[in-house]
């Protein structure tokens, strides 16, 4: 019977057993051999010494020694059973390997672009937003100038009409001062009526036309006045010839007690 030895060790540890036990087993068949030649020279002379007055009898033969059983075999000594290998990892092919390094290089490029698209579109709605709000504060700015403005001309307006205005009543007031100084109350005059005359100036203040526009009931006195305004001609004017317009045509209005 033959046996299958996982390694060299392992056939060279067995050989050597096996020597071994054969050798044990020739010295202990030496010595049993040795021991029974020795126990039966004794047990004859024990016996003759016993049996001096005995008969001689005849020497018996010593029983041949018992056969002893061979020896077992060495049992064979139990393999080792072989660690388990670890599973060897697939081999992969260069070619394989090259196309998933390039595959991985091409996610994370990928991963990385989209990263940085977040970045931009983050940066580029921080800067919309603070765009935004500078120009609403540009916008609020701009309104508050505007207001400013518009109130100051409403101001500066309302101050020159208000200038305008006055000096208007008072270029009124000078020429109705002119014309009363012309102005030669007929005798007997009752009450104090109110006469009224639209004169259309010219530019120089010479008198265009006069009409009676409404008349005091008192014939002398509505003739009176309309010889005062054509004899206080040129009636005074403003020097700025933009005002001209408001006394191209006059309504004046004169009472004797006035």
């Amino acid at each position: 019977m033959s046996y299958a030895y996982a390694t060299q060790d392992e056939k060279t540890i067995s050989g050597a057993m096996a020597l071994v036990m054969h050798l044990l087993f020739l010295l202990l068949l030496v010595f049993g051999v040795s021991w029974q030649h020795k126990q039966s020279d004794s047990a004859v002379i024990v016996d003759l010494w016993n049996n001096l007055p005995a008969l001689p009898q005849p020497k018996a033969e010593p029983p041949p020694p018992e056969a002893k059983a061979p020896p077992e075999p060495p049992k064979p000594v139990p393999k080792a059973e072989p660690k388990p290998k670890p599973e060897p990892k697939p081999v992969i092919k260069p070619d394989i390997a090259l196309k998933e390094k390039l595959e991985k290089e091409r996610k994370l490029k990928v991963e990385q672009e989209k990263l940085e698209e977040k970045k931009r579109e983050q940066e580029k709605a921080r800067v919309a937003l603070k765009e935004k709000r500078a120009k609403e504060v540009e916008a609020k700015q701009l309104a508050k100038e505007q207001d400013d403005a518009l109130r100051k001309i409403n101001e500066m307006q309302a101050a020159q009409a208000a200038a305008r205005g006055k000096q208007i009543d008072e270029y009124r007031r000078r020429i109705s001062e002119k014309v009363k100084r012309f102005i030669v109350l007929p005798p007997n005059l009752q009450g104090n009526p109110e006469v009224e005359f639209d004169v259309v100036l010219l530019p120089g203040g010479e008198v265009l036309g006069v009409k009676l526009r409404k008349s005091s009931a008192v014939t002398a006195y509505d003739n009176a006045v309309e010889r005062a305004i054509l004899k206080a001609q040129p009636l005074p004017l403003p020097p700025d010839p933009a005002l001209f317009n408001d006394f191209r045509e006059l309504k004046l209005k004169f009472r004797p007690k006035e």
